[in-house]
């Protein structure tokens, strides 16, 4: 996995995206350290529509009651 300090990265950009994209792992260094990493550009995903499932839930009552010691314990111990 190669990685390049920050000047060769700004030096060698064009480079280092044609790398990315053909699948390697880019990863630029600071001092030693890695700070920063590219990465292919996803596109975003479908846009969200507020209220899609509107109707579509049923709420129970006391859903917002506290849970009693004993819920919380199993809760805390991965039983519930």
């Amino acid at each position: 996995m190669p990685s390049y300090n920050v000047h060769e990265a700004k030096s060698n950009l064009s480079r280092l995206l044609k790398e990315m994209a053909d699948g390697e792992q880019v990863i630029i260094m600071r001092g030693g350290r890695p700070v920063a990493e590219l990465v292919p550009y996803r596109g975003r995903g479908k846009k969200r529509r507020l209220g899609f499932a509107a109707g579509q839930v049923e709420v129970v009552e006391g859903w917002d009651r506290p849970l009693t010691d004993k819920e919380v314990n199993a809760f805390l111990e991965g039983r519930l």
